[in-house]
């Protein structure tokens, strides 16, 4: 049955999601935030959407843009390059960005008769990312349960497993993750250096899976 909006960004989780609860979703929810990637990850969503005959919609949140800060909404060059460990990369943060997603999602649910909205946070987005964690999202589903006269209720079923579980899912479910955006800098090709890339590219060796990705940089990883 259609019960679910799941927030889509064309990545590797959320296209991983769209694919093994596409029974479920009635409405895939996209947002463009004037980040550096929206313009190379959201046609990315409408694709696999269209692919799968669920409605697609795309958000745009341009205050986003003009008023939050964080490196992900100032040109590629803001972007650092390394791994998801070093202390650099929370300059990626773009605050409260999940919270105000899931708010819309939420409405966008309630509005098209939906019980609940899904996200793709994974565990390996806990230590950066505070609007990831299970903590939030435990309280923000109370949240719309309360605010809603359905009860609707916020689902992240990845939250507890890692980046190269996913990758294993959506390989038995036939996805070619170079149909996918990772890369924060946005350019014709991921760039193979930011956190994103490198996270990509760590999923998907994990995995064992061939990563047909086309990167800028060479193949080794880039902090090695």
């Amino acid at each position: 049955m259609k019960d679910s909006v799941l927030i889509v960004s064309g990545g590797m989780d959320s296209i991983t999601m769209l694919y093994e609860y596409k029974d479920r979703i009635a409405i895939g929810l996209s947002f463009d935030y004037g980040s550096n990637h929206n313009a190379r990850e959201i046609p990315f969503a409408r694709m696999h959407c269209e692919r799968l005959g669920i409605r697609h919609i795309v958000i745009n949140l341009d205050f986003m843009h003009r008023y939050f800060k964080s490196s992900l909404l100032e040109g590629p060059d803001a972007i650092p390059e390394g791994h998801y460990a070093d202390d650099n990369m929370k300059s990626t943060v773009v605050p409260f960005r999940n919270g105000i997603m899931l708010a819309i999602a939420t409405g966008i649910a309630e509005s098209n008769g939906l019980r609940h909205v899904m996200m793709a946070n994974h565990g390996g987005d806990h230590t950066i990312y505070p609007d990831c964690r299970p903590d939030f999202v435990a309280a923000f589903g109370s949240a719309t349960a309360a605010g809603t006269y359905e009860g609707i209720t916020v689902e992240a079923p990845y939250t507890g497993i890692t980046k190269a579980d996913i990758a294993r899912r959506g390989h038995a479910l036939g996805i070619d993750y170079g149909e996918t955006w990772s890369c924060y800098k946005g350019g014709v090709r991921h760039c193979g250096r930011c956190g994103t890339c490198v996270e990509r590219r760590e999923a998907l060796a994990e995995a064992g899976i061939k990563d047909n990705t086309v990167y800028d940089s060479p193949l080794t990883m880039p902090y090695e």
